[in-house]
This record gives structure tokens, C-alpha cells and sequence, in this order.
């Protein structure tokens, strides 16, 4: 006869049941935020915001910089919604580890409610040119402080690592579905918002962004964003460089690039590298180049790419008649078994244009596809991992603060890991800095008039806590 078949632990009912009484120790399930809120006041986030955002009429409530420390709590731990601060509330410990108590979800609204301004969207729409329906509003005021806060962050965090005097700035838009009535219809179909965002890409830090419809062409007006992307660097850098896809062919921003004395920016050279549409004339140049100059780029699954510089020189405007061409770089991609693709042609051609002279074709190319790791990078973190995917309401000056906080938190979890996490934790998600920091039970204990976090330790928690927060001291005060 055969054995008995073992029944499984997983096959059977609980072994307990559930006490509807609630639990009266002061535990927590987040014993790692601590770590968290000690970068946020290294980097005089609350300072920051105590100094440049002014909402409150009156005492009573939270103030200003405790929102946005909730906020960044929130969106890291993993809330993507307001509804999630009254989940967090919940936490018999985060309040005592915090040193004060998480707004509700319904205040959290209404402090989101005081960045949108109604009369900067109708005056939008009132001076749009006829034949035009997208439009950027004017920031209001509560907008532009918290960039300010962020730019301190990101000047704080640059002057903390001298060691990188070189900036590359990669500009990119990404769309954010929405399908909240006052939502925009997107180029990719259905509705959303398009926020471009500026990335410092050695420090993994968004030094600018810019919150807008889902229906405003990508190349509208991409200086601006750029500008403020090169003000907000720190004094450290030395050495400026910037990448973009096709969006960023615009005149003026590629104009202001080449400007060695260019207003609203650092003097000197940008060495830039910008994919350039394609057009007739340009296609016509790449089909007319011999066939002995184009060289292997690389090859990836079933095709191959060659590349070739191309004697390419279109007239100039006169901002730029006097100034060094840019330098037209080709990429031919064909199927290795001589396939079509999927609309029928048997190769595909694409431009990138740069002023770095000095620098062989492969190694341009290569150095300007690495933005695919970078910003486009972000943009999933951002929208997947962080709460920049899921907008809090309708009101379009709210979601674009929400967005703005999650571009804050985003910065914060870079410095932290840069500053006070092993090296093996550097290039974390937060989903994995979740896991391993941020989700470590904790209990809290009043001993001796002290209160005491012991938190739980196994080999995959993190647990050299007195050395991350001995790399974050807190600012001077007064």
C-alpha cells in the first residue's frame, strides 16, 4: 500500500482567530522611516519650505513644511492616493517616531487645493492664437515656492558631492493617464497630463519640471524648462552637457544651446546631442552617403545598426549664421534576414545632431542613448513606483503640486541612498528600499523617560542604522 499523502499547512484553517479588540502597543510597520524623515531635515527640507511656502491664514492645524514631510513620507511607504494618509494614520507609531501626526486625507486635499489658481488657467485660454487649444499656465505662487524647495534640495545634495563637477541635463516629457473629466486627450490616445522633467543624470537628481495637459505638443516651449534645469545646478559644476530626444528639437532651445553668452544660463560651451526629425532633405543626404563611410553601431536581437556622419549643412538662422554647424549623425537599422518591418520598410533611417566635434560616432551615440536609462528611467519610478501616476483630483494647480512632491521624494531617496545607504543599495528602486529599509517592524518603548525604537533585524533588513544616520546631521540651527 502506498503512504498516506501528507495533509499541507497551506491546505488547512488558521490556527488562531482574529481579536476584535485593537492592539494597545505602540508599534509600527514602518520602524525604517525614521532613516527617511533624517534625510528630509538633512537636506533642510523643512527649512526650505518654512522659508518660501506661505499657505496658512491661521495658527490652528499643520503647518506648511509638516504636509510636505508627511507628503514625502506617504509617497515613499508607498501611498499613492490621499486616501492612503488616512491608512497611514493608522500606524500606532509613525506618530510618535515623526514627532507629530499625519494630516487626513480630506486635509491633505485641501492643502493641495491652495496651489491651483483658476484665473492663471482662464487668462491661459483667453491669450491662446486662434486655431490653438493647448496651453501652459502661469504657475501660482504656493507652485513656484515648492520648485524652490526643490532647487535647494538639489543644490544642498550637489555641494555635498564636490566630487561631480559634470552635469548632464536629459530633458524628457512622459504621458500620465487621467481619466478625470477635466484631463486632456493625450498623442498616445485617451487622457492624461505630460509633465516634462529635467534630470541631473551623474546625480540622479530632477532639478526642473514642468506640469502640463496631456494635450500640449511635446517641443512646445522646451526652454523654459531647460533654463531652470541649468539655474538650479550648483556651484560645484564645471562642466555642462545636455540630451534629448526629438521633442527637443526646437529652434530656440538648440539656439540658446549653442550660445556661448546664452541669457538665463552658465556662459561657456553645452556639448549636446539632440535626435533630430526626419525630413526629406536630411533623408535625402543619408541615402546619398557611400556606402564605404557607414560603420557597424550595433546590433540588438534580429537587427543591425550602422552609423555615418553626414554632409549635412541646412541654411542657419541668423542667431546662428556665424557659429559652428552642427555636426549630422546617421543610424541605418536593417533586419538581419533582410525582413520588413512592421510598415513595410526594408530599413529605417534616424538622426541625431550634435555640436562635440571631437567625438567619434559610436561613442556619440552610445553616450546619447544612455538617457533611455536615466530620465526614462525616472519616468517609470515616478509614475509606477512613487505616487506621480495616480492624480488627487481634478484641479490642475493640485496635480501639478502633487507631481512636484513626488519629484521631491524622489530626490530625497537619491540623496539618502548616495549619502547613507552601502553600495549595494545605491541604485535601489523604492519599491526595494521599501522591503528592505522602510517596512521593517518596529515597537516603540517609553524606558527611563526615553522613548526607544527597537526594530526587528534578519539578514535582509537593513540594519546599520547609527551609521546611515551619522551621514545625515541635521542643519545648523538659527
Amino acid at each position: 500500500m502506498g503512504l498516506k499523502a501528507r495533509r499541507s499547512p497551506a491546505e488547512g484553517e488558521f490556527l488562531f482567530e482574529i481579536d476584535p479588540q485593537p492592539l494597545e502597543e505602540r508599534i509600527t510597520a514602518v520602524g525604517g522611516v525614521p532613516l527617511l524623515v533624517r534625510a528630509i531635515r538633512s537636506f533642510d527640507v523643512p527649512g526650505s519650505v518654512k522659508r518660501d511656502l506661505h499657505l496658512k491664514q491661521r495658527e490652528r492645524g499643520f503647518d506648511e513644511p509638516t504636509y510636505v514631510e508627511s507628503t514625502i513620507v506617504l509617497h515613499a511607504v508607498g501611498g499613492e492616493c490621499l486616501e492612503d494618509f488616512d491608512r497611514l494614520r493608522e500606524d500606532p507609531g509613525l506618530a510618535d517616531m515623526l514627532g507629530h501626526a499625519v494630516p487626513s486625507a480630506e486635509a491633505a486635499r485641501k492643502f493641495l487645493y491652495q496651489f491651483h489658481e483658476e484665473a492663471a488657467i482662464r487668462q491661459a485660454q483667453q491669450e491662446l492664437p486662434v486655431g490653438q487649444v493647448s496651453y501652459i499656465p502661469t504657475e501660482s505662487a504656493p507652485l513656484r515656492a515648492l520648485a524652490q524647495v526643490n532647487q535647494d534640495v538639489v543644490r544642498h545634495l550637489g555641494r555635498r558631492a564636490p566630487q561631480i563637477q559634470r552635469a548632464t541635463i536629459d530633458l524628457d516629457s512622459t504621458v500620465i493617464e487621467s481619466w478625470k473629466r477635466e484631463a486632456k486627450p493625450t498623442y498616445q490616445g485617451g487622457s492624461g497630463y505630460q509633465p516634462m522633467v529635467a534630470l541631473w543624470a551623474e546625480m540622479d537628481l530632477i532639478v526642473a519640471e514642468e506640469f502640463r495637459d496631456g494635450n500640449v505638443p511635446t517641443n512646445k516651449e522646451p526652454l523654459r524648462v531647460a533654463q531652470r534645469a541649468f539655474a538650479a545646478l550648483p556651484e560645484t559644476v564645471q562642466e555642462y552637457r545636455f540630451r534629448g530626444d526629438s521633442a527637443c528639437w526646437e529652434q530656440s532651445l538648440v539656439s540658446w544651446l549653442r550660445d556661448e553668452k546664452r541669457p538665463g544660463g552658465p556662459p561657456g560651451p553645452i556639448g549636446f546631442a539632440i535626435s533630430v526629425p526626419m525630413h526629406a532633405a536630411l533623408l535625402e543626404e543619408i541615402q546619398a552617403t557611400p556606402e564605404e563611410q557607414w560603420q557597424l553601431y550595433s546590433e540588438d536581437g534580429g537587427v543591425v545598426k550602422y552609423c555615418a556622419q553626414v554632409k549635412y549643412f541646412p541654411e542657419e538662422t541668423p542667431d546662428n549664421e556665424y557659429r559652428t554647424p552642427l555636426k549630422y549623425i546617421a543610424i541605418r537599422v536593417e533586419k538581419k534576414q533582410q525582413e520588413l518591418f512592421a510598415d513595410g520598410a526594408a530599413v529605417k533611417h534616424f538622426a541625431v545632431a550634435t555640436n562635440l566635434w571631437d567625438w567619434d560616432l559610436v561613442r556619440l551615440l552610445r553616450w546619447h542613448r544612455e538617457k533611455a536609462g536615466t530620465v526614462e528611467a525616472v519616468h517609470d519610478v515616478l509614475k509606477n513606483e512613487l505616487a506621480g501616476g495616480v492624480m488627487p483630483c481634478g484641479r490642475f494647480g493640485a496635480n501639478a503640486a502633487w507631481f512636484r512632491l513626488t519629484v521631491l521624494t524622489h530626490n530625497v531617496l537619491s540623496g539618502m541612498k548616495r549619502l547613507a545607504l552601502p553600495p549595494e543599495l545605491r541604485e535601489a528602486r523604492p519599491k526595494r528600499l521599501r522591503f528592505v529599509v522602510f517596512h521593517t517592524p518596529g515597537k516603540l518603548i517609553s524606558h527611563a523617560r526615553r522613548l526607544l525604537l527597537r526594530l526587528t533585524q534578519t539578514w535582509l533588513r537593513f540594519s546599520n542604522w547609527k551609521w546611515a544616520l551619522a551621514q545625515l546631521p541635521l542643519p545648523a540651527s538659527g
